[in-house]
């Protein structure tokens, strides 16, 4: 995945190094038309308006399918019988390593006809299925016949962060992202110059609306005053010591998809090793990664199973356990609370310390909203702070800093490599800040 590698500047945003967030003052912003805006600076003899290109749709003519396979409807929609043996075939312009599916296809303007007769066309519904996210197959009752080739043509729309610019010479600019189908990165500021907003250009966007001006109210995260003693002396400070005066150390990462992994080297645990090794140099860092649906799954798994909890993660009896199950969100709390407590007990048994981390925002654990979206909504959320204090449990709130991406002239969302609930290296990047700010200062 090596166009996730390389982080442009844009992310000084992330790098909070100071106390506290300089003031910005940010321009008057405000929708003159469908696909224009007016931009007024302080002081400015007049505003200026800017025109926005509209959301970027790809068309993609008679691609080679060789065998389609077989959909069946359940009753949680259109999903493959047998999934463990069966994959679903996937269109190639929406299969990309960073792009994990959602609504970017335009199932409509999908078109299928069989290669070897031109008059042979296709129906959706009755000869194939084919939802939103790119996945496609067909029928058991239609025409198209098992291993047979297929030409398909199609739509798909891609998503796109434009930036407005003031030039040293006070002139105000935009300039247009570069359209992606997930996670798609705002154009950098050239030397010199001040960037006075984002503009939002999701898929399948009519026109804009308030919900796509994005300026920049601050621009870092407003880092808290250190206390002392710090987070990481008060509730991990053997950690801390072997940290600190060197030798191994064992951290188990114990997750959802998140800590699983799907960015290799930029996942949050291994940036999180890389800047321990900074910050660390005498410390071995022995990582463990636990990854599974969530921590009820790991509950109920029997012996023996990848997802046992007694075997996966309390036989390892490393010095610290750092969670992250953004999959806990759905659960019932006072069902989660039962289990935190329990490993909570089962952790200081064995001499294991414990940080948690809040999870990101995501779409599918009910935050809809990219902008005003300080507070995190979510019970588990709220529980888990309630449940870290009173336990004395470090809590790395990766959760308050997400909420104020919008402050920072980003939609959450746009952080996300599905659009959804998967973040980039810059979204992972967020967990370590929240793990960093729990050690005392240099």
């Amino acid at each position: 995945m090596k166009r996730i590698m390389h982080l442009p500047t844009c992310l000084f945003i992330f790098a909070a190094l100071a106390l506290g967030a300089p003031s910005v003052v940010p321009p008057a912003i405000r929708i003159v038309g469908d696909w224009e805006i007016e931009i007024a600076l302080p002081n400015a003899t007049r505003p200026t308006r800017l025109a926005v290109q509209r959301p970027n749709v790809v068309t993609v003519t008679d691609e080679r399918i060789t065998n389609l396979n077989i959909w069946t409807e359940e009753r949680t929609g259109w999903l493959a019988k047998n999934p463990g043996t069966q994959k679903m075939t996937k269109l190639a312009g929406l299969t990309d390593p960073f792009f994990m599916g959602n609504s970017m296809l335009d199932a409509s303007s999908v078109a299928m006809r069989s290669v070897n007769t031109a008059a042979v066309t296709y129906v959706a519904g009755k000869d194939f299925a084919v939802e939103r996210s790119g996945s496609i197959g067909r029928l058991p009752n239609g025409r198209i016949a098992a291993g047979e080739t297929v030409l398909v043509s199609y739509r798909y729309h891609e998503r796109r962060v434009d930036g407005v610019f003031r030039k040293p010479d006070g002139e105000v600019v935009l300039r247009s992202g570069k359209p992606r189908k997930g996670a798609p990165m705002p154009p950098d500021a050239k030397k010199d110059e001040q960037r006075l907003a984002n503009i939002w250009v999701p898929e399948r966007l009519a026109k804009l609306g308030p919900d796509n001006l994005f300026p920049v109210l601050e621009e870092v995260y407003p880092e808290p005053p250190r206390l002392v003693p710090s987070p990481a002396e008060r509730f991990f400070p053997r950690a801390l010591r072997r940290l600190t005066e060197g030798g191994p150390i064992k951290i188990l990462v114990w997750g959802d998809s998140v800590t699983g992994g799907y960015l290799g080297r930029d996942q949050w645990h291994q940036q999180l090793v890389r800047r321990l090794a900074e910050r660390f140099p005498k410390a071995t860092v022995n990582l463990i990664v636990r990854s599974g649906p969530n921590s009820r799954h790991y509950f109920t798994a029997p012996p023996g199973d990848n997802f046992n909890y007694a075997e996966k993660v309390l036989a390892e009896k490393p010095d610290l356990v750092i969670s992250e199950f953004l999959n806990d969100c759905p659960l019932d709390v006072n069902e989660t609370e039962a289990r935190y407590r329990k490993v909570l007990d089962d952790l200081r048994a064995i001499g294991t310390e414990w940080i948690i981390i809040t999870p990101h925002y995501s779409t599918h654990t009910g935050i809809r909203i990219e902008r005003d979206c300080d507070e995190d909504p979510r019970a588990y959320v709220k529980w888990v702070r309630r449940f870290a204090t009173a336990n004395n449990v470090a809590l790395a709130d990766a959760s308050l800093r997400y909420g104020r991406l919008w402050r920072q002239g980003l939609p959450w969302t746009s952080l996300m490599v599905n659009s959804m609930n998967h973040p980039d290296a810059r979204g992972m990047a967020i967990f370590v800040d929240s793990i960093f700010a729990l050690f005392p200062p240099l």
